[in-house]
């Protein structure tokens, strides 16, 4: 029985591509990556993450450099950070109902309860990690955290990247049609849900 939903931030509940954009062509400036068109967003979703790297002249060895330019960057676009249609109404609406919510993600803590607090949502657990792709030990943190099992945990997320975190994991995944990766891009690893709208998460759970 599902009593745990965790999610994603970035492309799950925020739509913050516009303000990732912002950010990145920023560093792209400094350092002399290729920036990013805010037409070509939907062609960048089709692609794997190395595939975007190696589009946008970006070394991959320098991830661990980067990601705390690039969300210090993100935090001066903030205010362009939305939600997504229907997610407040999602995670009010699981929170009356019993389950506990929380999020994991890349971003900093500080960027997510800021946004949090602006849109006044309410989420019971934040837990972060610097690393792009260490989202597995997060989420086996969690479950050792609560003591709980795989079984009663499912994740909501957009990215390849989850889905292959969550199969390390044994927990479900919702993969949601609205974020950053397109459907080319994760198909292949089979998520166990694939859904386009959020009151579609409440009839699975």
């Amino acid at each position: 029985m599902i009593k745990h939903i965790i999610f994603d931030f970035d492309g799950t509940i925020a739509n913050s591509q516009y303000a990732f954009v912002s950010a990145w062509n920023q560093l792209a400036e400094k350092h002399r990556f290729k920036k990013v068109e805010h037409d070509k967003l939907e062609d960048l979703k089709k692609l794997t993450i190395k595939e975007r790297s190696k589009l946008l002249n970006f070394p991959m060895y320098k991830l661990p450099i980067v990601m705390p330019e690039l969300y210090a960057a993100y935090r001066q676009s903030i205010l362009d950070v939305t939600l997504f249609e229907g997610i407040k109404e999602l995670l009010n609406e699981l929170e009356n109902r019993g389950y506990h919510t929380a999020i994991i993600s890349s971003n900093s803590e500080e960027n997510i309860r800021q946004f949090l607090n602006r849109n006044e949502v309410k989420v019971t657990d934040i837990l972060c990690s610097s690393r792009i792709f260490g989202k597995d030990k997060m989420i086996k943190k969690f479950l050792k955290s609560y003591n709980v099992q795989p079984s009663q945990v499912i994740y909501v997320g957009d990215e390849h990247r989850d889905i292959v975190a969550c199969k390390k994991c044994s927990v479900k995944i919702i993969w949601v049609g609205w974020g950053y990766d397109g459907i080319e891009v994760v198909q292949s690893e089979n998520p166990d849900y694939m859904i386009q709208t959020p009151d579609e998460i409440l009839q699975i759970v």
